[in-house]
């Protein structure tokens, strides 16, 4: 049995805290532990491929094989005896992880025992390299789907159950959603150039040279990118939101990206705004307020010698009969105004959302006009009377011819 230790006594010989390790009496970089493990992996299954003779093909068939065979039992523990745990367990994030960590698991251990069967196989250094590679790849772009998978369920469901001043709440979850994204990308990229052999010091240098240019040519993108970061974090809406923007548009907020926000409006378009707009401009966000109700107003004249309270009684009623009207706060009239042509009354009620407002409008305008035509009260219009002072040509005599 070789034997594996660090040169600083570490007892973790999997650690990579140190800059070289001990195998059977000699020191190697951690460039070349790969190797070594790979070696390893090798020497643990001689005795299973040494039956088979020394052809380097059929070796390399057997190693694939035995890595199938160990990734179906890595699946088969996963999913009889670990979900099996799982289920008893009161929440469901450890559930919903077993399910995500199957496939990468499996994978992972296949393209492991494809890469030691490939060192079998004695091909041209330059291609066993570059098949190398091309399996790291695979499972970095793997573990990193994985990663981010498992990071965004975990914002998720740390943020359904956030109080609501928490840092990681449902105002807050885009913000660390696309930090997420961005992070766990950058590292994937990080690590594949890393796979594939290219120094990342000549990319990085001429990044900081490029994002100066960048900056310059791309300032209306950059403004929209900090613009939704700021957005992002102070909250002025969120998803599910009705907002009335400076230009008219009104609408529900369908999503809140890093470069603009969307809009649907009532008539089912999809308005795109971008974020340094909505930054800068002023926006009336309905939603908001100590709840999400929304009071809407009901407009109505009666002619002069109406009975205003007869007026007030017959509004009160219709506000209070009607299941779409909300209770608390309750309805009220008001007598505004001392119109030209009748006396101007204003019903006030509340909905449980701006969504309802031109539905419930509809329902109650119906309402009061038969209830109005039912209690015989006048409601009254426009006239304009016209008076002729005398007709063109009276007065005239005709004279005879």
């Amino acid at each position: 049995m070789p034997d594996f230790a660090y040169s600083h006594g570490s007892r973790w010989p999997w650690i990579a805290r140190h800059s070289f390790i001990r195998h059977n009496g000699k020191s190697i970089s951690k460039k070349g532990w790969r190797n070594v493990d790979q070696e390893k992996l090798i020497e643990y299954l001689q005795p299973v491929i040494g039956y088979f003779g020394d052809n380097p093909y059929i070796r390399a068939l057997v190693v694939f094989l035995i890595s199938l065979a160990l990734a179906n039992l890595v699946a088969m523990i996963i999913t009889r005896l670990v979900r099996r745990i799982t289920r008893r367990t009161s929440t469901s994030l450890d559930d919903k992880l077993i399910i995500m960590l199957h496939r990468p698991l499996f994978w992972s251990v296949i393209l492991v025992g494809t890469r030691a069967a490939i060192s079998l196989l004695n091909l041209p250094e330059g291609f066993t390299g570059a098949l190398y590679s091309a399996i790291a790849t695979l499972l970095i772009f793997m573990w990193s789907m994985f990663t981010l998978r498992f990071l965004r369920l975990l914002l998720k469901t740390v943020s359904n159950r956030a109080k609501p001043q928490a840092v990681i709440r449902q105002q807050t979850l885009p913000l660390f959603d696309n930090l997420v994204i961005v992070v766990v990308l950058a590292l994937a990229v990080y690590f594949i150039f890393s796979a594939w052999h290219i120094d990342m010091t000549a990319w990085l240098a001429s990044a900081g040279i490029a994002g100066i240019a960048i900056g310059f040519a791309a300032k209306d993108t950059l403004a929209n990118l900090f613009s939704g970061v700021f957005i992002l974090a102070d909250s002025p809406y969120k998803i599910g939101d009705y907002v009335v923007l400076e230009s008219g548009e009104r609408g529900k907020v369908t999503h809140i990206g890093i470069r603009s926000t969307r809009i649907l409006t009532r008539d089912d378009v999809e308005v795109t705004v971008p974020n340094a707009t909505m930054g800068n401009t002023r926006i009336v966000n309905e939603s908001g307020g100590p709840h999400e109700k929304y009071r809407i107003r009901v407009q109505v004249g009666v002619a002069y010698g109406s009975d205003i309270d007869q007026v007030r009684d017959v509004l009160m009623d219709v506000a209070g009969s009607a299941d779409t009207v909300c209770q608390d706060p309750e309805p009220r009239v008001r007598f505004r105004t001392f119109g030209a042509s009748g006396l101007d009354f204003e019903l006030l009620c509340w909905v449980e959302n701006p969504e309802l407002r031109g539905r419930v409008l509809d329902d109650l305008n119906t309402t009061v006009y038969k209830r109005f035509m039912a209690e015989g009260i006048e409601i009254p219009y426009a006239k304009q009377d016209l008076y002729i002072k005398e007709f063109p040509g009276q007065g005239e005599t005709s004279q005879p011819g």
